[in-house]
């Protein structure tokens, strides 16, 4: 029986503790989150958050577990709101009594692990750094002190760093250092005094100092046991085996941290002199696998640094890379390269950062019977990089890729013959000083063939040279072609080591002469697809001017193509800058008569545009129009125009993928002038409305000559002010506008003589004695509207002859009234009582009864017959209709 109650509370006991396990951390959850923040932020001058907490005792039993969310590290100033630190997760290991404690004990840790942090180092000009953020004690600390004051105490066994990158910028020695996809563990007893700690590391390392960067996304790995003496911070390295890509290597030595500086001492060496340690330098994304690589000769790295690195100084350094007659050959490639002599040093003997240099005393290699060597010093590395170099050799570039796997994304073939010696420093390039530069030699390129996803056609240069003098780059020859395009030049090139070694313009005056070049072959793909099976331009993607260029280019082509135009005889300058075309004063023969272009074409936005001023002069209007879709656009009329036309337009707009205007896009004016012109109007369909509704006017037989007209544009609509022109003895004006879509919006106005509406009016007009009157004119006002293919037009014929009729009724009855003396007002009274418009008779006016008669017979038999043939004929018309 007590046996059973033994168990039976000893089960009891023993749920209540597991359930006490479980539920403490949720019930102390708060308690926990907020005391963790709280020591924190009372250890570290920045603000830490994070945004929620996982607490187990079951996770690590008999230790407690914590991990903590997205958590952050803000610094304060001097780097205000700068990120320090950023975790995705990071989970701490502890005793369960440690999250238990008072304020101000300390809480050991265990372990601790990063997963998908972010660490972001920076360093100021003034020595500022943003991880020195622990706040400084307010008593001096002594090692008790410390120790009782501390709110963290580290026995840290192991601890994981996973996928993790840090940033390191320090902008007093602009030293950048980058580590990406950290992969970092760490095994041993932090407690100790004296302890070994093992590690496994994995990273891609970027390196750089100012301008010049020494290691670029290498893979470094490094399995290392690391002696630790904690009490006089020295680190020796005691098992160690590392690799930077595929390269191994050993070192051996220490570092030892001081108050105010660190003590280097390490020695390394490749473990074997097997010549494949040089292709494992390579990233493996290039050199490929090279187990099966056949090699000969050999490849050592050997070397020392030591010293001391503070403020002031850095290690000596001295580092040999040697390689005597080696060679390689891939077993999928034809080609080897043979002879290959390396003899190169990085050396340091004075421990100041400025007097490190790179000389290499022997640089050779040898493909097929190519050979090619050099020499030369890289030094002042950290102030003013100076270069003096020699190189000496002939390369068939095609052979590149028969012996070495490496994959362009350029097609390159062709022999370059190199005997050049050049000797500079960056700051004469930053500073263009080009006459401090002194390069001395030749270059010269033959059969040469370049292709890339960047070009639409590929380049075939088939001879090229160029000379270097002190001060100055001479393109003596460049004879080329691409697609369907030739063209040879000569010219000067600045700058062209300010391009290629400190991504400045590529500078350069320019003599271009062509017989046939095809604007298509370097701007779009073409319909049919390009010749180029390495492009990778989309059906239709416009390629970019290169922003890289600053060069002026005088153009002498015999013919140019463009779109479907031909142009001939074309002359003028071309400079291309910052991804822009400027034209001026571009000269050419088209259409039978002659262009001139200022302007440019800007592929700076994603949505290339142009601003151009043309000047046309003695076009041949079919020819323009059939070619020109701008012509078409703008002045549709143009198709029934036959002679010459000359025009100055101004315009600005989009361009589309094949560089040629979106219409709908263009802003701007012209001014057009017509010259010995005729009208073929029967090709315009509003034309043949006008000839229908004005019988009198046959438009095929106008007279348009130096007709001038002046348009603007925006919007998608064409505005035309008023012009004018005649038409025998009727005068025509015009003006309005039409959209690029095609619609129509023009008012016409016709001042036609009184003799050309009808027989009835001719009558009327030859009872009238007055000259003037024979001569009198009607404004008639047309409206034109709808489209060009289905046009309206609209006028007042009808109301502006019965003003011309009332306006000859004046005139009759004045003459019939004969003596009678009277005002204009008493007439139109008169007028009105005879037709019978209701207005109230002057009982002053008494006129005789004889020529009231004979007014109202004129009006009779005149006006009453031309309304009322009017009217019958408006009346058959309809019937004709209904019956139809």
């Amino acid at each position: 029986m007590k046996v059973k109650k033994i168990l039976k509370r000893t089960g009891i006991t023993l749920l209540i503790l597991i359930i006490a396990l479980i539920a403490t951390p949720y019930i102390f959850k708060d308690k926990i989150i907020a005391m963790v923040k709280e020591s924190i932020n009372e250890s570290v001058n920045a603000r830490v958050d994070f945004a929620d907490a996982d607490i187990s005792f079951w996770r690590n039993f008999p230790k407690a577990s914590i991990i903590l969310t997205d958590v952050e590290v803000i610094n304060n100033a001097p780097f205000e709101n700068d990120t320090l630190f950023y975790g995705k997760e990071v989970s701490v290991t502890t005793g369960i009594g440690e999250l238990f404690k008072g304020k101000n004990e300390a809480i050991q840790i265990y372990s601790f692990t990063i997963d998908h942090g972010k660490i972001n180092i920076e360093v100021d000009e003034g020595g500022n750094a943003n991880y020195d953020i622990a706040k400084p004690s307010e008593t001096p600390e002594t090692t008790e002190a410390s120790e009782e004051t501390s709110d963290f105490k580290l026995k840290i066994d192991n601890y994981h760093i996973l996928d993790t990158d840090i940033k390191y910028h320090d902008s007093k020695s602009k030293t950048y250092l980058t580590v990406e996809n950290l992969q970092h563990e760490g095994f041993g007893d932090f407690s100790l005094e004296t302890s070994e700690l093992e590690t496994t590391t994995n990273a891609l390392v970027s390196f750089a100092l100012e301008d010049m960067h020494y290691i670029n996304k290498q893979q470094i790995a490094l399995d290392a046991v690391i002696g630790m003496d904690l009490v006089n911070g020295k680190y020796t390295f005691l098992e160690n085996e590392a690799l930077i890509n595929q390269l191994p290597l050993k070192f051996d030595g220490f570092v030892q941290i001081n108050p105010d500086s660190q003590e280097i001492d390490l020695e390394l060496q490749t473990p074997s002199s097997d010549f494949k340690n040089f292709l494992a330098v390579i990233p493996e994304a290039y050199a490929k696998n090279i187990s099966d690589v056949k090699t000969t000769g050999n490849f050592e790295v050997s070397g020392e640094i030591k010293g001391i690195v503070d403020d002031q100084h850095i290690p000596k350094i001295n580092i040999q890379v040697v390689s005597n007659n080696a060679s390689f050959k891939y077993p999928d490639l034809p080609k080897s390269v043979q002879n290959i002599n390396i003899d190169a040093q990085l050396k340091n003997t004075t421990g100041k950062t400025e007097d490190t240099y790179l000389n290499i005393n022997n640089l050779a290699f040898k493909i097929d019977q190519d050979t090619f060597r050099g020499n030369g010093t890289l030094s002042q590395l950290t102030t003013n990089p100076k270069v003096n170099a020699t190189i000496k050799g002939k390369l068939d570039l095609s052979n590149i890729s028969k012996a070495y796997p490496i994959e362009l994304n350029k097609e390159l073939s062709g022999i370059v013959d190199a005997n050049l010696t050049t000797n500079f420093d960056m700051n004469t390039i930053e500073k263009e000083q080009y006459e401090r530069i002194k390069n001395t030699g030749n270059v010269k390129v033959s059969d040469f063939l370049f292709s890339s996803k960047d070009v639409v056609n590929p380049l075939a240069i088939s001879e090229a040279m160029i000379d270097f003098v002190p001060g100055r780059i001479s393109l003596k020859k460049f004879d080329a072609k691409s697609g369907k395009s030739d063209f040879n030049a000569t010219g000067k090139i600045e700058n062209l080591l300010g391009f290629l070694f400190n991504e400045g313009k590529l500078k350069g005056d320019f003599n271009v002469n062509s017989n046939a070049f095809y604007v298509s072959d370097f701007m779009v793909a073409s319909e049919e697809g390009s010749e180029n099976q390495n492009t990778e331009v989309a059906q239709g993607e416009a390629l970019k001017i290169p922003a890289f260029l600053d060069c002026s280019i005088n153009v002498n082509s015999k013919k140019v193509f463009y779109d479907n135009i031909q142009l001939n005889n074309v002359k003028g300058n071309l400079a291309l800058v910052d991804g822009e075309a400027i034209l001026d004063n571009v000269t050419s023969d088209v259409f039978d008569g002659k262009i001139t272009m200022s302007g440019l074409v800007s592929t700076k936005k994603d949505t290339p545009n142009f601003a151009m001023d043309l000047g046309m002069n003695s076009f041949d209007l079919s020819k323009s129009f059939n070619g020109l879709e701008l012509l078409q656009t703008i002045a549709p009329i143009a198709k029934a125009l036959d002679g010459k036309l000359n025009t100055n337009i101004s315009l600005k707009g989009d361009l589309n993928e094949s560089y040629t205007p979106k219409f709908t896009t263009i802003s701007g004016n012209a001014f057009a002038e017509l010259i010995t012109t005729t009208l073929k109007s029967t090709n315009i369909d509003f034309f043949n409305t006008i000839n229908d509704k004005l019988t009198f006017i046959d438009l095929n037989k106008i007279d348009i000559e130096d007709i001038k007209a002046k348009l603007s544009f925006d919007d998608g609509k064409v505005s035309v002010k008023p012009f004018s022109f005649n038409y025998k003895d009727i005068e025509i004006t015009v003006d309005g506008s039409h959209g690029f879509d095609q619609t129509l919006d023009y008012n016409a106005t016709f001042q036609i003589p009184a003799k050309y509406l009808g027989s009835e009016v001719t009558n009327l007009l030859s009872q009238i004695k007055s000259e003037d009157a024979k001569n009198i004119t009607i404004p008639v006002s047309g409206k034109i509207t709808g489209n060009f293919t289905s046009p309206n037009f609209t006028t007042d014929l009808a109301n502006a002859t019965k003003d011309l009729a009332v306006k000859l009724a004046k005139i009759k009855a004045q003459e019939a009234l004969g003596n009678i003396r009277t005002g204009n007002d008493k007439v139109d009274e008169l007028l009105d009582g005879i037709l019978g418009n209701g207005k109230k008779k002057d009982s002053t006016v008494t006129t005789p009864n004889s020529t009231i008669k004979d007014v109202k017979s004129v009006l009779d038999n005149g006006f009453s017959d031309l309304f009322n043939k009017r009217k019958k004929k408006k009346e058959t018309e309809k019937k004709k209709d209904s019956v139809n």
